[in-house]
């Protein structure tokens, strides 16, 4: 989910100032209820769904005006449906997420006993990408709302009528010391996360990542970065070929690829080459038939991207790749702008681009292989993925990739739907991010769970108490043996 930050129009007098004034106003508002109750939180999670809901219409024409077109389908799929899912998941579980949980208590310190209480951190930072600008900046704020926190939330420049509309909603709906939104460029872009959050969530490219990391590391401010990478999908020989290919062609061509947790390169058995072309156009061609006209088929979101996955294309193609359409039209640039046929690129190597970056649009690069080994052996050797996808059946091979490759998160058998489970966490590792949220994860993730020790008036450790003597001896020769 990535965002390659740059200016825009948007104006702002200075950079960060209206960003300094809402941070002091919610930190001053936090300081002052720094633990709302349950009922308060519902009604900020109330007003969230109730916003999302009523201005959902809205959300849907301003994506598509920033995109140039997107599929009216997939943002309510992936954008609405996906917050509405969140937010009522969250209502929900509240109750049980919010009670203090029990710890075990060592032998030696009993009848004390301890608890761990989650308490809100104060102020949550959220920098939300352009691709999918309103469920990335609405997910964070869920987590963080439900803690107990404030938020602020800096959406992309990429997108300005979303963020100008997120701006206007918000600010309908929330007083500004719950939740605000701060629009602008770069500059306030770069000043936002240089403010002294509590807690700062980035999603975005690897390398702006690096840089958010940089900023909040002067203020101690921890950060969860929900990057990206090149994600790889495996198809064992024990795959349905056709049933796969299915599969993978909605995870990768859904936004036109542009997904953070798209299937970034496949795998795919030497022997299967021809049934895969076969089978990847064929499931192509019944999802988006008549395509160049097809609302269904989103654009890339401005002429620099466009332009960069034409760049990628021709590089692969100079170097030797074999370039495969997966639709019969050698072009989809037609009446929509910023269109991009989606292909299949076959014998690529390491010295290619498009097997440097982190694609973000409708090209697939295939690897073929001759035992799942190499496939293994090469994820192992590259920057660890966000997300890496298995298609088979054969459970033994299937749980060697579990249990020997590292990503942030898995599939099996289908592609992108992780992300949607809100009781597992979603985050990266390594190069593709730092933490992780969804469900009670987030609530966890934006608290501090406060450890606290219960002591007992019939104690016993006050014979560890000076001065030390033949009682202090006998207790420690006690404790050597229970401890």
């Amino acid at each position: 989910m990535n965002a390659v930050l740059q200016e825009t129009a948007l104006p702002i007098a200075h950079p960060g100032t209206e960003a300094v004034r809402l941070l002091a106003l919610q930190k001053a508002a936090h300081l002052a209820d720094m633990t709302p109750s349950r009922a308060v939180r519902l009604e900020r999670l109330g007003k969230l769904k109730a916003m999302t809901e009523k201005h959902a219409d809205a959300i849907v024409d301003a994506i598509a005006q920033d995109f140039g077109h997107r599929s009216s389908h997939e943002t309510r799929l992936a954008e609405i449906m996906m917050s509405l899912s969140a937010i009522k998941h969250t209502m929900r579980r509240l109750r049980k997420w919010m009670k203090p949980k029990h710890a075990p208590t060592s032998l030696p310190y009993r009848p004390a006993y301890n608890r761990i209480l989650p308490q809100p951190l104060g102020v949550v930072g959220i920098v939300a990408p352009w691709n999918y600008p309103y469920q990335l900046a609405i997910g964070p704020a869920i987590g963080a709302l439900a803690a107990g926190n404030r938020v602020m939330i800096k959406p992309s420049e990429l997108c300005p009528n979303l963020s100008m509309l997120l701006q206007r909603i918000v600010a309908e709906t929330f007083a500004e010391d719950e939740v605000a939104v701060v629009t602008g460029g770069v500059a306030v872009g770069q000043a936002f996360t240089e403010l002294p959050f509590d807690h700062l969530v980035f999603t975005g490219s690897t390398a702006v990542g690096r840089l958010v990391a940089q900023a909040a590391a002067r203020n101690l401010t921890p950060v969860t970065l929900e990057l990206g990478g090149k994600s790889p999908a495996i198809l064992d020989d024990s795959a349905d070929i056709r049933h796969a290919a299915t599969r993978l062609v909605q995870g990768k061509l859904f936004n036109a690829g542009q997904t953070c947790i798209a299937p970034d390169y496949a795998f795919i058995p030497q022997q299967s080459r021809q049934a895969f072309i076969v089978g990847m156009q064929e499931a192509a061609a019944k999802m988006y038939p008549n395509y160049l006209d097809n609302p269904d088929y989103t654009s890339i979101v401005n002429e620099r991207h466009f332009h960069r996955l034409q760049s990628l294309l021709e590089d692969a193609r100079l170097k030797g790749a074999q370039i495969i359409p997966m639709l019969a039209s050698p072009s989809l640039q037609g009446s929509m702008d910023h269109r991009m046929a989606p292909a299949l690129v076959l014998d690529v190597t390491e010295d290619m681009k498009i097997m440097q970056e982190e694609i973000f649009g409708p090209l697939l690069p295939v690897m073929f292989y001759r035992s799942q080994a190499e496939a293994i052996d090469y994820i192992n050797h590259h920057q660890r993925p966000l997300a890496l996808y298995w298609f088979g059946t054969d459970s033994r091979r299937r749980d060697q990739v579990l249990r020997d490759t590292i990503s942030g998160g898995v599939t099996i058998n289908d592609c992108l739907w992780h992300f949607g489970q809100e009781e597992q966490p979603f985050g990266g590792v390594g190069a593709s991010g730092i933490g992780a949220y969804h469900g009670e994860h987030g609530f966890r993730t934006f608290s501090k769970e406060k450890p606290v020790f219960f002591q007992s008036k019939f104690s016993g450790l006050p014979l560890l108490y000076p001065p030390y003597g033949k009682v202090f001896e006998i207790m420690f020769k006690l404790l050597k043996k229970i401890a």
